[in-house]
């Protein structure tokens, strides 16, 4: 059947399209008050440039294609980050602190799981140009904000640190293709073949190694971590970051996982998740990646969080759609025109029913406008 839709692509029907607007308009406005400017890459760019500073795990995520104008290879944007950092670093050009946002497509050439869409909505905010901590406070704060205002608030959020991992790996002498494969083992937590991985590499960094995947759980384990790690300055340093981060919120449900290793090649310092309960995956991800726009001509510091609008929107508690009014045709009627006219700039959604049209089969109608001695009122449908 020509009209069947790829794998993993599906329509936004009214319901679920409403939503995703709804969701889209209130987060947009809540990074509008907090500062953050609203910017719209484009949905195609020259691969090379589409691709800077990501990593071969974008590549292998973004769809390929000719130019037919200028022959070179264009990518589907997988990912919007790299874009706007794109921004920041070469059209923008700022000397100071630069907050931006965005809400989107983008499209992958292969479903991040069996339940996600290979064409998600990515809704995010990027800090760029500190290097504090509190720029990733505001990011990980911004992020929860988003999340209680969309209605799926975070039951955990979980902090992390890359270089945690960078420092065992440099320590241990792992070369790339070891530092890899270990790297995959770690975010599979496959023990088994962890310890097989690790059987040759020195102590106490073969310990060290095995023991990342357990290193997870509440504000003890920043402590157990601290024990247990090999005394290294980058961990020290990781570690003393992530308990100013837990004594700085207080009021979030703050976790930690220093196997969290998504987005290795892209982050270089703290990396945050946010979970939902019963929802297996994180619904929101982000983290620091100082330094993106170093091959568009400025290294600079960064943090931020992105989502996938479409999910969020499937999880967002329902809500009763907003009643519509079902209006007669005015024509030449203008009382009739104008009161219509006055119910929408009251934000009111009138249907005009059209000439032999006997009643609106969406959106739902729960309202008439009706003549009543000269005047047009609204009557619920069932006449009261």
């Amino acid at each position: 059947m020509n009209w069947l839709l790829p794998e993993y692509i599906a329509d936004a029907l009214p319901y679920e399209a409403t939503q995703i607007e709804r969701l889209r308009r209130a987060v947009l406005d809540l990074f509008r008050v907090h500062g953050y400017e609203l910017v719209m890459p484009p949905l195609l760019e020259y691969l090379d440039s589409l691709l800077t500073g990501s990593g071969s795990d974008l590549s292998l995520r973004t769809f390929k294609l000719v130019d037919q104008l200028s022959g070179r290879t264009l990518g589907v944007r997988a990912d919007m980050t790299p874009q706007v950092a794109r921004i920041d670093a070469h059209l923008l050009n700022r000397q100071g602190l630069t907050r931006l946002c965005y809400c989107d497509s983008v499209l992958h050439t292969l479903p991040a799981s069996q339940a996600a869409s290979r064409e998600p909505i990515q809704l995010g905010a990027e800090l760029y140009g500190y290097t504090g901590i509190e720029a990733d406070l505001e990011a990980i704060r911004l992020m929860a904000a988003a999340l209680d205002m969309a209605g799926t608030p975070a039951s955990r959020i979980d902090i992390g640190h890359v270089g945690v991992f960078r420092a065992l790996a440099n320590a241990a002498g792992l070369g790339s293709g070891d530092e890899e494969t270990i790297l995959q083992l770690l975010q599979l937590k496959d023990i088994p073949g962890l310890r097989d991985c690790c059987a040759q590499l020195a102590e106490p960094y073969r310990t060290a190694l095995l023991r990342l995947p357990e290193l997870y759980g509440g504000r003890e384990l920043l402590e157990t971590a601290g024990r247990e790690l090999p005394v290294l300055p980058e961990i020290s340093s990781a570690l003393e970051t992530m308990k100013k981060l837990q004594a700085a919120m207080p009021e979030l449900p703050l976790s930690f996982d220093l196997a969290d290793l998504r987005g290795y090649h892209y982050h270089n310092g703290v990396v945050f998740a946010a979970y939902y309960p019963g929802f297996p995956s994180a619904i929101a991800r982000g983290g620091r990646y100082d330094g993106v726009g170093k091959d568009f001509g400025r290294a600079r510091p960064a943090t931020g969080f992105s989502m996938d609008l479409r999910e969020v929107a499937r999880l967002a508690k329902t809500r009763q759609p907003a009643g519509a009014i079902q209006a007669p045709y005015a024509g030449t009627d203008c009382a009739l025109a104008s009161r219509i006219a006055a119910l929408r700039e009251q934000g009111e959604i009138v249907v005009e029913l059209l000439p032999g049209e006997l009643t609106c089969a969406g959106p739902w109608c729960d309202r008439s406008l009706v003549e009543c001695q000269g005047q047009w009122i609204i009557q619920d449908l069932n006449g009261n």
